[in-house]
C-alpha cells in the first residue's frame, strides 16, 4: 500500500501458569514471560509502529505492594527503547543488590522489584491517527482503585462506531466520563459492569458478618468476566479484539461477534498466550499450525487463577450472538505478515487473478513487458503474478508446439524460438531504502521525501517496453501520482500500468483502520468527477439529502445512500477516470499510465474465508457501518474533514 494510510493495531497476552521459579530452572530466566512478550511484539511490528504499551499485573502482592503497572511511548522506535528501558532497569535492580541472581529467594525479589516481573503481561502496538497522537494515545488504559477487583487495564485492536452514543449511554446513568477515544469508553463501560458484579458480592458478605479479610478472595472466586463481558457487548457496534485483566489477575480475551477483528492464542501446560496474528505465536512458542487456535467471533477467553496456586484455567465461551462472519479482507491483502501459510497462499492468488486484465492492457505483448512490484508487501502478489503469466505463456507454447507437430514443421529452430521469445520477463525495479522509513512516516513532507525511499534499476527497462507494477491497493492514489509514478517514469518505458490486487476503495473503514474520510479516495473522486463531467451534479446534491434523510433513522433501518454516487459508471469506467487522475502533470515523460483494480469476484475467489469486503462494496456488517458511510459523505458535503465515527461528544 503506497499510500499512507494509518491501520491497525496489534496485541499480545502472556498469560503464566507457573511461578517464576519454574522458568528459572527451566530457562536461566526470570524474564521468560516478558521475553515471549517482546517477541510477540516485535513479530507484530508490522500492526503499529508510531506507539507502544506493556502491562503487567502481578498475582498475590502483599498489601500495600503495588500490583499494576504500565509503560507506554510514542517516541520514535518506542517498541526497542521500551523494552531496553525496562531491562535497563533490571540490571539497574541487580547493581543496587536489590535482586541477586543465584540466590533461593531471586524470583521473589524480581517479582517484588521488577515492574514487569508478573504472571499477567500484556503488549500493544498501534499506529497514531491524529496530529496530537501522543504516549497519552497508547494503549493499554487504566481504571485504578484500592480494590484489585475493580482496578482494570484495558488495550486492543478496535474500533467502536457508536463511540458517541455509548458515551451518552454512561452520561445517563449519571457518570461523567472524560471524551477521549473510544478507549476510554470501553474502559468505563467495562469498569461500571465490573463495579456492580464486585458491590452486589461485597453487600452480601458484608451483610452476612463475613469478616473483611476474607471478601477479598470471595469476591476473586465468584467474579464472572463472561457474564460482564456479555452485558457490556449487548451496545457495542463495531469491530473488536479486547484484552484486558483486573486487578486480582482475573484476564480477558474478546473477539467482536461478526469476526472483524483478528485474534489468536495457543496454549500449553507452561503458558496462555493470545496475538492478533498466528504466526507470531508459532515462532515464539515453536509450535506447529495445528497448535494454535482462534477466538471464535462473539466469544470471550477468560483466564481465571486456580485456587490452590498461581496456575490458571482458561474458559472460552460465547457472550454475543454470533454474527454473520465477516472477517476484514484487508488482513489478508495487505496488513497481516504474508508468511502465514494461507495469507502467502491468497495473496499469490491475488496476483494471479490480475493476470487476464494485465494481458489485455499490453496486447498480451510479453517480450516487450517488464514485470516488477512496488511497495515491498506486494512481492508475494508479484511471485503470483508471475506464476500466472509463465502459465499463460506455457500454454500457449504448447498449443503452438502441437500445432507445429501436426503440420510437420516442427523444428529444433522453432521450439528455441518459441520458449525464448514472448517470456515473462520479471525485474526488481524499485529498491526500498529502509532507514528512511521512520523518517518520513508522518505525512507532512512526505511526498518530497518518499522518492528519496527508493532507488531505481536503471538500464533494464527500454523505451519500447512496457512496465507493469504491481501494488497491494491503491486508496488515495497521492502517493501515486506525486511520487511513485514520477519515480517509475524515470526508466522510460512506453507504458506504465499500476495493478492494484484489491478492489476500488470507495466506502469508510470504521472497524479499527483509519480509512473513514470520502473525499480522500481516488476511487471516490473519480466516480464524482465523472458526474460532474457528464452533467450529473445533481446526483451528488440528492445523495447529500438521501444520506441526512438515513441519518435520521434507527442504525438497523439505515441504507447506504452513497451507492448511488457509483451506480452510473461501470468499474472500468472509474478505473479510465483514476488513470488519468493520477498521472502527474508536471513531468518530462509523456507515455501513458493505466490503472487496473482487481475485481470483486477474483477478490472472494482468492480470498473464500476472509470476506469482509465493505470498503469495497458498501455492504457493512453492522448497522454502525452504514451509519458512518452515511454520516462521511455528509460531512464530505459539509468540508467537516473529521473522521466520521470520531464524533464522540
Amino acid at each position: 500500500m503506497s499510500d499512507p494510510i494509518h491501520h491497525e493495531c496489534g496485541l499480545a497476552m502472556v498469560r503464566l501458569k507457573k511461578p517464576l521459579s519454574y522458568y528459572l530452572d527451566k530457562y536461566g530466566t526470570c524474564l521468560w514471560g516478558f521475553q515471549r512478550l517482546y517477541l510477540l511484539m516485535e513479530k507484530q511490528h508490522n500492526r503499529g509502529q508510531d506507539g507502544v504499551g506493556i502491562g503487567c499485573c502481578k498475582l498475590d502482592m502483599p498489601l500495600g505492594s503495588a500490583y499494576l503497572f504500565r509503560e507506554r511511548s510514542a517516541k520514535r522506535d518506542s517498541l526497542i527503547k521500551v523494552m531496553e528501558e525496562q531491562l535497563g532497569k533490571f540490571a539497574k535492580l541487580e547493581r543496587k543488590g536489590l535482586i541477586k541472581p543465584g540466590k533461593r529467594r531471586f524470583p521473589d525479589q524480581v517479582k517484588e522489584h521488577f515492574d514487569f516481573g508478573g504472571e499477567v503481561l500484556l503488549g500493544h502496538l498501534r499506529y497514531g491517527t491524529s496530529g496530537k497522537f501522543g504516549s497519552g494515545g497508547c494503549h493499554p488504559y487504566v481504571r485504578r482503585t484500592n480494590w484489585p477487583t475493580k482496578t482494570l487495564m484495558v488495550l486492543g485492536n478496535f474500533n467502536m462506531t457508536n463511540a458517541r452514543d455509548l458515551n451518552h449511554h454512561l452520561i445517563q446513568r449519571g457518570q461523567h466520563p472524560v471524551f477521549d477515544t473510544d478507549t476510554q469508553t470501553v474502559l468505563e463501560e467495562i469498569g461500571y459492569h465490573l463495579d456492580e458484579a464486585h458491590d452486589a458480592i461485597y453487600r452480601r458478605e458484608r451483610d452476612l458478618d463475613t469478616d473483611g479479610a476474607l471478601i477479598p478472595s470471595i469476591i476473586s472466586r465468584e467474579l464472572d468476566l463472561r457474564r460482564i463481558i456479555e452485558r457490556c457487548g449487548k451496545i457495542w457496534d463495531g469491530g473488536y479484539a479486547i484484552a484486558g485483566v483486573v486487578g486480582n489477575g482475573d484476564a480477558f480475551v474478546l473477539r467482536d461477534p461478526n469476526g472483524i477483528r483478528p485474534c489468536h492464542y495457543y496454549e500449553d501446560d507452561e503458558v496462555i498466550a493470545f496475538a492478533s496474528e498466528r504466526v507470531p505465536l508459532m515462532t515464539v512458542f515453536g509450535c506447529e499450525m495445528n497448535s494454535i487456535k482462534e477466538v471464535e467471533p462473539g466469544h470471550v477467553a477468560v483466564m481465571k487463577k486456580d485456587e490452590d496456586g498461581v496456575g490458571c484455567k482458561l474458559r472460552v465461551a460465547p457472550f454475543a450472538q454470533h454474527g454473520e462472519l465477516r472477517p476484514c479482507s484487508f488482513e489478508r491483502i495487505y496488513f497481516s505478515r504474508g508468511n502465514d501459510p494461507d495469507i502467502y497462499r491468497e495473496r499469490k492468488a491475488l496476483g494471479e487473478a490480475l493476470v487476464p486484465q494485465i494481458l489485455e492492457e499490453i496486447d498480451d505483448e510479453l517480450e516487450n513487458t517488464v514485470f516488477s512490484f512496488i511497495p515491498n508487501t506486494a512481492e508475494v502478489a508479484y511471485h503470483g503474478m508471475m506464476d500466472g503469466l509463465r502459465f499463460h505463456r506455457r500454454n500457449q507454447v504448447k498449443g503452438e508446439i502441437l500445432k507445429a507437430a501436426e503440420s510437420g514443421d516442427l523444428s529444433e529452430d522453432l521450439i528455441d524460438e518459441l520458449i525464448l521469445r514472448n517470456w515473462p520477463r520479471g525485474e526488481k525495479i524499485a529498491h526500498k531504502d529502509i532507514k528512511l522509513r521512520t523518517f518520513i512516516s508522518q505525512e507532512k513532507g512526505r511526498d518530497q521525501m518518499v522518492s528519496h525511499v527508493y532507488d531505481i534499476t536503471y538500464g533494464v527497462v527500454k523505451p519500447e517496453d512496457n512496465l507493469v507494477v504491481i501494488d497491494d491497493s491503491i486508496v488515495r492514489g497521492t502517493t501515486l501520482r506525486k511520487s511513485i509514478l514520477k519515480i517509475l517514469a524515470r526508466t522510460n518505458p512506453k507504458k506504465i500500468v499500476i495493478a492494484s490486487t484489491a478492489p476500488q476503495i470507495r466506502y469508510p473503514d470504521c472497524y479499527g483502520i483509519d480509512m473513514s474520510e470520502l473525499g480522500k479516495f481516488i476511487a471516490f473522486q473519480a466516480a464524482t468527477r465523472l458526474l460532474e463531467k457528464k452533467g450529473m451534479q445533481r446526483v451528488i446534491v440528492d445523495t447529500y439529502h438521501a444520506a441526512l434523510e438515513q441519518l435520521k433513522k434507527r442504525p438497523e433501518e439505515m441504507i447506504n445512500a452513497v451507492r448511488a454516487i457509483y451506480e452510473p459508471f461501470t468499474a472500468d469506467e472509474i478505473s479510465e477516470e483514476i488513470s488519468v487522475m493520477v498521472k502527474p502533470e508536471d513531468m518530462a515523460w509523456h507515455g501513458e499510465v493505466k490503472v487496473i483494480y482487481q475485481g470483486i469476484d477474483n477478490l472472494r475467489a482468492s480470498i473464500p474465508v476472509h470476506n469482509g469486503d465493505w470498503y469495497f462494496t458498501g455492504n457493512y456488517p453492522t448497522p454502525g457501518g452504514v451509519k458512518v458511510a452515511n454520516r462521511a459523505f455528509v460531512q464530505f458535503y459539509e468540508g467537516d474533514d473529521r473522521r466520521p465515527y470520531d464524533v464522540l461528544i
